[in-house]
């Protein structure tokens, strides 16, 4: 078994330089004087480098119409050199020393700015202490701005979401041919999460195993159940190969399905299907939920569908656009996202089937492939 270190030299072809003019343009249209950005996915995506996640702030300051400005850790400085060797002439460095106030340095840095945005998973003790230092500038979400440059993929980013697919797509196969009853779901899963990394992937980061009475929790965590004949068998893994996510669901059962849950089962596949289908420009997010749902609702299973029909997916396995009843977003070329409709009954068993889709000039493309058939295995 070989693994794959990801490395951000293999992403090259991303325009990082662009990436970062275009952050601070969308800043201005939006009426934001800078924003502040953390090691998280946006860092990861403005930049093309994981910086390790501290206690001691690193802070990317972008803002219109003026050069980019790293300020981080002494101690980091060599590293982010090395990194961003590229944007050398597009991000100045600034590093602190361990005895300096780094909120001061942002401070005047921004000195006469009223609105500064900061990104959504900052640390809220790096929040607060910004919110402090740069009083009585205005403090709001960076989520807007930056979802709108990430939510539209890339034909690379695409190309990785479809090879991760794939891998996920030859993990999901490889189970499912294995003899399942009589092993625990956790032995499962960890057996899934090896599988994982052998088809590619760098990570594994989830590998849901969720049998028979379990199957009807959507977001169950494999324990010690031992899975037995007559258990409907939710299985959901993904992970990361070359940093873009992988998020698959299909549903199996151990020995021959009663018919009450072969009839659950074939209206899920067709609300799935359908959703899929409907995948087009301009719909509304809301339109592609709202097809699954009244499948779903008209065949009378409506209060067993507990959740969305489905989440953005790139650099990180749930970003926007959010497939939801309340998200009006028309769909755009370049939108990726999961159609995961489901269906629980209660201390009984549950179904899943999901997709990662790409909306396109044509339509929807499923970057899964496998069948969405019921896996019957043993």
């Amino acid at each position: 078994m070989t693994t794959r270190a990801f490395d951000v030299r293999q992403s090259v072809q991303f325009d990082h330089r662009r990436r970062l003019q275009r952050a601070a343009e969308e800043a201005g249209e939006r009426g934001i004087d800078a924003l502040l950005i953390t090691p998280s996915p946006d860092y990861l995506y403005l930049l093309g480098y994981r910086a390790p996640v501290l206690e001691r702030l690193t802070c990317l300051v972008v803002r219109p119409g003026a050069e980019a400005v790293l300020i981080l850790p002494r101690l980091e400085e060599p590293l982010a050199r090395h990194e961003l060797a590229d944007l050398a002439d597009a991000v100045a460095l600034i590093p602190w020393e361990e005895t300096d106030d780094p909120f001061r340095l942002v401070q005047q840095l921004l000195a006469g700015s009223q609105r500064v945005a900061v990104q959504d998973q900052m640390w809220a003790r790096f929040v607060l202490r910004l919110r402090a230092a740069l009083d009585p500038t205005s403090l709001v979400e960076a989520g807007p701005t930056m979802s709108a440059l990430r939510r539209i993929k890339s034909a690379d980013e695409i190309d990785r979401l479809r090879n991760a697919a794939q891998a996920a797509d030859a993990a999901m196969l490889a189970i499912t041919r294995e003899r399942l009853s009589g092993r625990t779901e956790a032995e499962v899963s960890a057996r899934i999460r090896a599988l994982l990394v052998e088809h590619g992937h760098e990570t594994a980061d989830f590998a849901i195993v969720a049998s028979g009475p379990n199957s009807a929790s959507p977001h169950h965590h494999p324990g010690e159940r031992v899975i037995t004949s007559g258990d409907a068998l939710v299985l959901d893994i993904g992970g990361s190969r070359d940093g873009y996510g992988s998020d698959t669901t299909r549903t199996a059962f151990v020995g021959a399905p009663p018919p009450e849950f072969a009839a659950l089962y074939a209206v899920l596949q067709e609300a799935q299907r359908a959703a899929c289908e409907a995948v087009a420009p301009g719909v509304p997010c809301s339109q592609i939920d709202a097809v699954a749902r009244g499948i779903i609702e008209e065949a009378g299973y409506g209060e067993a569908f507990i959740h969305r029909t489905g989440h953005g997916i790139g650099l990180e396995t749930h970003e926007e656009p959010y497939i939801v009843a309340s998200n009006p977003e028309p769909l755009q070329v370049g939108h990726a996202f999961s159609v995961e409709p489901g269906i629980y009954i209660g201390d009984t068993w549950g179904a899943r089937i999901e997709d990662i889709v790409v909306c396109a000039d044509a339509g929807g493309e499923r970057l899964n492939t496998t069948s969405t058939d019921l896996y019957l295995v043993d």
